[in-house]
């Protein structure tokens, strides 16, 4: 798929096939997330893979908008340090999705869909991953192919219309 075309197909997918998302194919969004924009350089970001059916359902219960987690072929959980004041906070968030997006991209390149989410559930988190005190995680992408249809550009867009959401030279 061509970038531009990648864009316009990326969408949040919550069922997904049984079928295997090949290694190579998991590596190459993980690169993606790794080569993402960061301020100054921070790349706060630490990535787990989860392939283990067990783990993946366990990891779907770290927030109620997560359960699509446990039936992907796969997640990536997005594993942060506690920022230490507002300022870092910010950073932080805006490297986040920066590395999240980079990753639904690339997956969608690769006709591969993702749906994220979020977490609360910090000790289920930590339970599921191993991650050590002073992390938090983040956010979580489920990965795998789409049960419903696979990706193509979306020619019917839910999004406010171009010219009302670009302003030039001013509001």
């Amino acid at each position: 798929m061509e970038t531009w075309d990648a864009l316009r197909a990326r969408r949040n997918v919550r069922q997904f096939t049984e079928q295997p998302v090949p290694d190579e194919a998991l590596d190459r969004i993980l690169e993606a997330g790794r080569r993402a924009p960061s301020a100054g350089n921070w790349q706060p970001w630490d990535f787990v893979l989860v392939t283990d059916r067990a783990q993946l359902v366990e990891l779907a219960k770290v927030w109620q908008g997560a359960r699509h987690v446990a039936g992907a072929a796969a997640a990536i959980a997005i594993v942060a340090p506690e920022p230490q004041d507002d300022r870092q906070s910010a950073l932080l968030q805006y490297d986040l999705g920066q590395a999240t997006y980079a990753m639904t991209v690339a997956a969608a390149d690769l006709g591969i869909g993702t749906g994220h989410a979020a977490a609360a559930d910090q000790d289920q988190a930590r339970s599921v991953l191993g991650f050590p005190e002073g992390r938090f995680l983040a956010y979580v992408l489920s990965v795998g192919y789409p049960s419903d249809k696979p990706l193509a550009v979306l020619e019917r867009l839910n999004r406010r219309p171009f010219d009302e959401v670009v302003h030039r030279g001013g509001w």
